[in-house]
């Protein structure tokens, strides 16, 4: 097409423009650079589908004919983004039970994209380590693995890198490459929406236009800045570099992990990978090592609230759980939340009184919580303290500040966990003991261990799973009682509004990949992140190290 040759020749003439104001350090003689691209939220066999049905052709030519490899990954539990990074950046086991937990010791909870939350984990659980990306770029991280410059990463939200005169020229050149290619990309979009509303609608304005929006806006806007910020600093010579690209797992979330929507967006980052790869060799003497890795995949999952007759976990376990023996009255004489107005409210929400009167509290209470003054207290009542946070829900007794075993726990709630995981929208609910992690599952009580791994028993991957339990109970911010909807009686169940989801311990999720190059020497078998550190910190140590040593 005339516009395809337009973008190529704008790219191309970008590239030389930036090659000739490149600013970095003289190649270091004999040492390798490392550049890692995570799609996120990709499971191998999501990626091995895509492969066949032709989606990723540049992967799979690298694969067939470039001689790289596809190592199998397996990435324990919690299967997400921010514990696998910490492991693979910094070498640690992390204390990271999920996306958005609860920290008893410091009586406060941790929610990943909210300000600060990010940098004050990293700062925690990385101190004294060296993380992989030391003097070099991050881009959709969520910790920073030590690099000076970042972009979109939680931990440290920045500009693009690079400081001084010329670095400001080559920062404008991209940023402005972006807007004009972003921009034509972009009105292409929303004339084919257009077409398709005609030609569809009352199902296209069904569907909305959300994933519109997280199309134009990831898939195109970020994904390119991303990629063109990446080919900057590989002119650059920038010591190591990682990019993160979200729109698979986005997609993903909304639509489910095979979802058509989800599939066709691997396509675009393919092309991104494919150009990455091309600026790489057009500057040899830098010596970069790309690999490609994702760092889990997801498992298609029923909301629970549909299950639930549109209450959230939070709200059922409270209500039938908790409220008959403990729950704390509330009501006007009792008040609780910020203002007497919400007490009074709250009074009636606590009758549970039926008809429509009732049901218009009830929809407040689980839509709008912010009206009845307790935004905190929807998650917690009588010290208890539950957070939803996918497939993945922790239940904290707050009142005590160490982790609780099964037995402390059963002195005031006996037989509690077993009544959870009977619920048809739990599939497995965790706790510690003395003699290991426990598994709820069914009303049956499981002591796991390498030769009883109780449910997962019949699985190739049943010893990593439970060890996978071992390592997430160990963790001291793990609830009290970690639940899981992953294999509830119905399927998967995810406890917020997603199609997609990860955290959980399906094979679905926990088998991830690296792809490398022909003379990369990682680790076989690859069980946990963790063991990616030692190979990725080499490319800090100066002439010989790395892959091709």
């Amino acid at each position: 097409m005339p516009l395809d040759d337009l973008v190529l020749g704008l790219q191309r003439f970008v590239d030389r423009v930036i090659r000739r104001a490149r600013r970095g350090r003289a190649p270091t003689p004999g040492r390798r650079r490392l550049l890692v691209v995570q799609i996120d939220g990709l499971s191998r066999g999501v990626l091995e589908l895509a492969l066949a049905q032709g989606r990723m052709p540049f992967l799979r030519r690298v694969i067939e004919r470039g001689g790289w490899r596809l190592h199998p990954m397996f990435v324990g539990l919690p299967s997400s983004t921010p514990a696998f990074q910490m492991a693979a950046m910094y070498g640690v086991r992390p204390d990271i039970p999920g996306f958005h937990y609860h920290e008893k010791r410091h009586r406060e909870d941790v929610y990943f994209p909210r300000a600060g939350d990010a940098a004050r984990v990293e700062r925690a659980q990385a101190a004294g380590r060296r993380g992989i990306l030391e003097g070099g770029a991050s881009y959709g991280c969520v910790f920073t693995g030590g690099a000076d410059d970042n972009l979109f990463t939680f931990a440290n939200m920045k500009r693009p890198s690079g400081t001084g005169l010329v670095a400001a020229l080559t920062a404008l050149i991209v940023l402005a490459w972006v807007a004009l290619k972003s921009s034509v990309i972009t009105i292409l979009e929303l004339a084919r929406a257009v077409l398709r509303l005609l030609a569809d609608p009352v199902g296209e304005w069904r569907r909305g236009f959300k994933w519109l929006a997280i199309k134009v806006g990831l898939s195109v806007w970020v994904r390119e800045l991303f990629t063109l910020a990446v080919s900057r600093d590989i002119y650059a010579g920038a010591p190591a570099i990682y990019v993160n690209y979200l729109d698979y797992d986005v997609m993903s979330h909304a639509y489910g992990p095979r979802h058509g929507r989800a599939l066709r967006s691997l396509r675009r980052l393919d092309d991104s990978i494919k150009q990455i790869w091309r600026v790489c060799r057009r500057v040899p003497e830098h010596g970069y090592d790309l690999y490609v890795l994702s760092d889990h995949g997801q498992a298609l999952c029923t909301p629970f609230t549909d299950l639930a007759g549109g209450r959230r976990f939070e709200r059922v376990v409270f209500e039938d759980f908790f409220t008959t023996q403990g729950a704390r009255p509330v009501g006007p004489e009792r008040p609780a939340g910020r203002h007497h107005l919400a007490s009074g409210i709250k009074a009636l929400r606590m009758g549970r009184a039926p008809g429509f009167f009732q049901r218009f509290f009830n929809y407040i209470e689980d839509g709008f919580p912010w009206v009845l003054g307790e935004l905190k207290e929807a998650r917690e009542r009588d010290n208890v303290r539950v957070i939803a946070a996918g497939p993945n829900a922790f239940i904290y007794f707050v009142d005590d500040d160490a982790p609780l075993p099964i037995d402390r726990i059963e002195e005031r709630w006996p037989g509690l966990a077993e009544a959870l995981s009977r619920h048809p929208g739990v599939g497995y609910v965790f706790a510690r003991s003395a003699d290991g992690p426990l598994c709820f599952w069914r009303g049956k009580r499981l002591l796991l261990s390498a030769d009883a791994p109780g449910p997962f028993a019949g699985r190739p991957d049943a010893a990593l799973v439970v060890a996978g339990v071992g390592d997430l109970m160990a963790m001291p911010s793990a609830g009290d009682f970690v639940v899981y909807g992953i294999d509830a009686a119905p399927g998967h169940v995810s406890y917020i509004a997603e199609a997609g989801a990860h955290a959980g311990p399906s094979p679905e999720e926990l088998h991830a990949f690296v792809l490398a190059p022909p003379a990369a020497r990682l680790p076989e078998p690859l069980d946990h992140p963790v063991q990616l550190y030692p190979h990725f910190v080499r490319y800090l140590e100066g002439p010989g190290q790395g892959s091709a040593a």
